[in-house]
C-alpha cells in the first residue's frame, strides 16, 4: 500500500507560477513511476504528466502536449517526494491536480503512463487560475 499526499495547490493569477508537491509512502519509492493528472469541472481526468523510472537511477519524463515547456516534473527521491512546476499558468488549467503512482517494469511504454490506470492515487489539491 503506498499513500500520496499532494499539496501546494492555491489561487493564482494568469501568467503566475505553483509548485505542486506530492509525498509517497514506501521503501522503493525510486523504482516507482509517478505522474499528475487534473480533472476540471464537468470534464474527464487528464494526463499532466510523469516522472518514468527506466532503471538504476535513471527516469524519463514525458507531458502532455497542453503542458509542454511550462511545466517540469521532477523527483528527489530522498525525500520521497515528486513535484509539478508550474510556469506561465493559465486559467484552462483550474483543476483538482492529482498525483499516481504505478508499479511497472522499466521497459514499459511510455505511452502507458498517460494511461489513467495507476496503481495508487493522492487525494487531490485545487489549482485555481484567474484571469
Amino acid at each position: 500500500q503506498v499513500q500520496l499526499v499532494e499539496s501546494g495547490g492555491g489561487l493564482v493569477q494568469a501568467g503566475g507560477s505553483l509548485r505542486l508537491s506530492c509525498a509517497a509512502s514506501g521503501r522503493t519509492f525510486s523504482q516507482y513511476s509517478m505522474g499528475w493528472f487534473r480533472q476540471a469541472p464537468g470534464k474527464e481526468r487528464e494526463f499532466v504528466a510523469a516522472i518514468i523510472w527506466r532503471g538504476k537511477n535513471t527516469y524519463e519524463a514525458d507531458y502532455a502536449d497542453s503542458v509542454r515547456g511550462r511545466f517540469t516534473i521532477s523527483r528527489d527521491n530522498a525525500k520521497n517526494t515528486v513535484y509539478l512546476q508550474m510556469n506561465s499558468l493559465k486559467p484552462e488549467d483550474t483543476a483538482v491536480y492529482y498525483c499516481a503512482c504505478k508499479m511497472r517494469p522499466p521497459t514499459s511504454g511510455t505511452s502507458d503512463y498517460s494511461d489513467p490506470k495507476y496503481d495508487y492515487w493522492g487525494q487531490g489539491t485545487q489549482v485555481i487560475v484567474s484571469s
